[in-house]
Parts: C-alpha cells; structure tokens; sequence
C-alpha cells in the first residue's frame, strides 16, 4: 500500500509504502532515520554509508523501493515499513548533494546544516507517523544529527489535560556513531528546547516570580548559582530605570544573578545581560492587537532572559572552562494607573538622565541598570540579548541576529560561530553618527529611548545601550527580534512553523566555547 502526506505550501511530501497495522501500542515502535545524498538525476539517489550497509543487510529492500519512486531530495523524506525486524519503520532523508561544505558566501557550513534538516524531517515524518522511540545515523557529525532531530521532534503542550497530551518523542543515536558528538548536540538542543519552553508559556504562568524559580529549578541542580534580587534590593542600589518599567503592574520586579564558574577564580566573566520583560503590552504606548502581529506574542519578549538562562546552563553541562554571570531584569510592561508616561525622565544609575519617549521601547530602558551594575564584576565582555527593535524583523527577517559589536575579533569569532551551527548573524553598524541621534540632538536630557527619528531603529536602540557600557569593555550587543520569537518555518525545518525558537542559543554557545578553548577550525563534517 502507498499513502501520500502533503506538507505545506514548500511540498515536503513524505511517501510510506508496505504500511502494516496501526493496531497496538504506537509508543513501543520503533523507527530509524537513514540519509540519501543527491543523485546523477532527479529520480536517483545514492544512500549514505550507513544507510547503504543496512540496507545491504536487509536485503537490498529500500533501494529496491526507491528505483521506481520520486527523488529525494534535501528537505524531504520517505517512510517505509515492513523493511527491517528491528525497525517498525524506516525513513530515508534527503541530506543535499555529497560533499558539501563551508560555503562562505552563504556563511554557512553547508554540510552540517544538511544534516540538520535530513535529521529533522526523517525524524519528524516518523513522529508524525505514529513512532515515538526513534534512532538517528550518525550521518558524518553526530552532533549536527542531534542538533536537527532533538529540535524538529520537540511540543509544547504544557496546557493540555493530561489525557490529550501525545506521547514524548525519544531520539537517540543508532549504534556505532559518535557518541561524544551527540551527546554535545543533545545538551545544546535540549537547552534550546528549554528557551523555546519558556517563550512559549502564556504571560500569566511565567510572571517575573514563577520565572525566578524557574531559573533555580532548573541551574542548581547543574551547579550554577541563582540569586534573587528583590524590590527592596533595587530601590537600595538605587535601579530606578528598572523600577520604572515595573510600575504599571502589581507583579514585583526581580533581578536575578545566574552565576557559573568553571575557570579560574582570578578569571574576569562573561556578562550576559538577557531582557526579562515577562510580558509586554507596550505599556502607555499599547500594542496593536491585529491577527498577524497579536499582542499575545508580548509573551515572547522574554526571549533574551530565556535564552541567557539556557545559555548558562548549556555552559554549565558542557563544563565549559570560564565564568560567567547572567544579569536578568524582570518585569511586566503594563498600562496600569502608576505606568510609566511617555515623555517622563528616569536617572540611569551612571547619573545620565533618559527620556522615555515611547513606553514600548522598554526593553533598552530595562537593561540600563543592570548594565552599569556589570562593572561591579570587572567583566571581560559585555553581552546583551533583546527583542530589542521591530526594524531588525523588517531588516533580516527570520534569517539572521542582528550584531552590533565594538570589536572585530569578538565580531569574526561570532560569525564563525553562526556559520558551524546554522544560525546566522549579520553585522550592524556602531557609528558615532547614530549615538548622536539618541544623545546630543537632544539638549534637555542626556539620553533619548527613540532618538531622532532617521528610520534606523535598529543602530538607534544599540547606540543607547552603548551609552551605558563602560568605556574599554567589549561589548556584543544581540537584536532577536526577527530570531527569537515564532519560527517561520522557512530555512530551519527543525524549527517548526509556529512554535517559539529559542535562537540563538546555539551560535552563542559555540562563541563562548570557542572563546574559552580556543581553535583554529570546527569539527570535521
């Protein structure tokens, strides 16, 4: 028997051929993702070598059933059952051409990302079939397999009883592969998963206090440490930017401390600086509740704080050798009596005066503090994360993270970064221009949350940041907006369409990796 699925308006078909009985319990099945490279012509396909020495062991049955069926090609996938006694099925993955590498005018490491998405649709398609114990090839980077099938099988359904939830996927490495690799990429995608866990949780179940103890719940047990600042502590150290954001919600504002050592105690931290607005209305300034960009997505604008926590904890697990301390501000962006008004003043904790033009620019006002707070440490570096500005969207669509950076190595290892693990960045720049724009265009304040309007809102909100980074630090400066909310479902199929992202958690794992064990090329694909 043949049955066709039909997948979106990109034509993801996947054929499954010989299906056996549904009857029977779907969470003891199990299945098996095996990779095909492009053949000579549209039809042919040349199977991997795994994949061509289980298919010499099963009889030849799978190239057998692929001479008369369509090609396959990268993006798309075939099931078949009835081929093998230790698999109930088997799907063949289109990974690309053979030979694929780093491309450098893609910025993009061509073959890893192929495996991703071979990864990800073989392993979707067995999901989607019913199976729910799976098994990976290794492919030729394990790691990359990890990455795109852990990812591509992950749900949300925290909200649903019980009864209706579907059963956990389980994917693991089909035997004989690169152990250590998967294990690598399993760490990395789970704590994707647990960024894109978090953005995806309705407003009122991820208040600034249930994230906090979400935070502990989660780092302690990986042994980093969280600490809770509360209201008393603010208004003591005097985080009057921070505060004012929180005014118009009754939720107590928090700031919390995620601290991982892994170097030398002598060593300086990296500083992450994640914006924790746990929901955003756009304050005074209220957002649109149109279909296509509904205020519910305000859920979302917690992606930097969830993506700095994942990112101490990835580090954590991977034992990285330094240290780091995540700085997560905590708030509801909301238009209560006590909100704050558009055209109040607020004093930065350096002393510089900040006009607040425009409520919804609230996440560049919520990171002064915290900012400025950082030298406390003597950091090394300076990292902030946002979805910081809808002009990045419009820029870069979902495509790439928009970079701003004071230093061209910092900028050069975050492009090779991008490129190893498929998440891609673009650099912004960081002119003298634009900071006058938001400072001395402007004499009643020092500072001003929109600057003079020019278009650039994304080198705008970046330049105001600056303001408040001491001079001589190295600063990274991360624009999410277009990343870190809901997936497209366009150029990464392992990210499903309409589920948060989690990006990118991945690309600033492998920065800070190579950052602390330094080396001149990536691992072999």
């Amino acid at each position: 028997m043949k049955t066709r699925i039909n997948y979106g308006k990109f034509g993801r078909i996947i054929y499954r051929k010989f299906a056996s009985s549904d009857c029977g319990s779907t969470s003891t099945k199990k299945g098996l993702v095996l990779g095909a490279y492009d053949g000579c012509t549209p039809l042919e396909v040349k199977l991997t070598r795994i994949a061509d020495k289980f298919d010499e062991e099963t009889g030849g049955k799978i190239k057998a059933l692929l001479k008369g069926g369509a090609g396959i090609k990268k993006g798309t996938a075939q099931v078949f059952t009835n081929v093998s006694n230790d698999y109930d099925s088997v799907a063949i993955a289109g990974v690309g051409p053979e030979g694929a590498g780093l491309n450098p005018k893609e910025q993009l490491d061509e073959c890893k990302e192929n495996i991703r998405w071979a990864a990800a649709t073989g392993a979707r398609a067995l999901q989607d079939s019913g199976i729910n114990s799976i098994f990976v090839e290794n492919f030729t980077n394990s790691e990359a397999a990890a990455e795109g099938s852990l990812l591509a099988v992950w749900r949300y359904q925290d909200q649903r009883s019980k009864d209706r939830q579907l059963p956990t996927t389980k994917v693991e490495l089909m035997d004989g592969g690169d152990k250590d690799g998967w294990i690598r990429g399993t760490v990395k995608a789970e704590n994707q998963n647990l960024a894109r866990k978090i953005e995806e949780t309705p407003g009122n179940l991820m208040t600034p206090t249930i994230f906090a103890q979400t935070a502990i719940d989660c780092i302690c047990p990986c042994g980093a440490q969280v600490e809770v600042r509360d209201r008393d502590w603010l208004e003591t150290k005097k985080m009057n930017s921070l505060l004012t954001i929180a005014k118009g919600s009754c939720e107590e504002p928090l700031l919390l401390e995620v601290g991982y050592c892994g170097g030398q105690p002598s060593d300086k931290p990296f500083i992450i600086i994640g914006n924790g607005t746990t929901f955003d209305s756009g304050g005074l300034c209220l957002k649109p509740c149109r279909l296509e960009e509904h205020m519910s997505q305000g859920r979302a604008d917690l992606a930097g704080a969830a993506v700095a926590l994942a990112t101490v904890k990835c580090c954590a697990q991977m034992a990285l050798p330094l240290n780091i301390r995540a700085l997560i501000p905590l708030v509801e962006n909301l238009p209560g009596g006590r909100a704050v008004k558009p055209g109040d003043v607020v004093v930065g904790l350096n002393g510089k005066t900040i006009t607040i033009a425009n409520t919804d620019n609230e996440g560049r006002i919520l990171m002064v503090d915290p900012l400025v707070y950082c030298n406390y440490f003597t950091p090394c570096m300076i990292i902030t994360l946002s979805t910081l500005t809808r002009g990045i969207k419009i820029g870069l669509g979902s495509g790439a993270t928009g970079v701003f950076t004071n230093s061209n190595s910092i900028w050069n290892q975050l492009l090779r970064a991008g490129t190893e693990t498929g998440d891609r960045v673009w650099r912004f720049p960081f002119w003298k221009y634009y900071k006058h724009k938001v400072t001395t265009e402007y004499h009643s304040v020092d500072v001003h949350n929109v600057g003079k309007c020019c278009g650039a809102t994304p080198p705008l909100a970046a330049a105001f940041l600056k303001e408040f980074v001491a001079t001589g630090v190295d600063y990274l400066h991360l624009d999410i907006a277009g990343t870190g909310q809901t997936s497209t479902g366009i150029g990464h199929p392992y990210l499903k369409k309409g589920l948060m992202t989690g990006r990118p958690l991945r690309p600033l794992v492998q920065f800070l990796y190579q950052i602390s064990c330094p080396h001149d090329r990536g691992d072999e694909c």
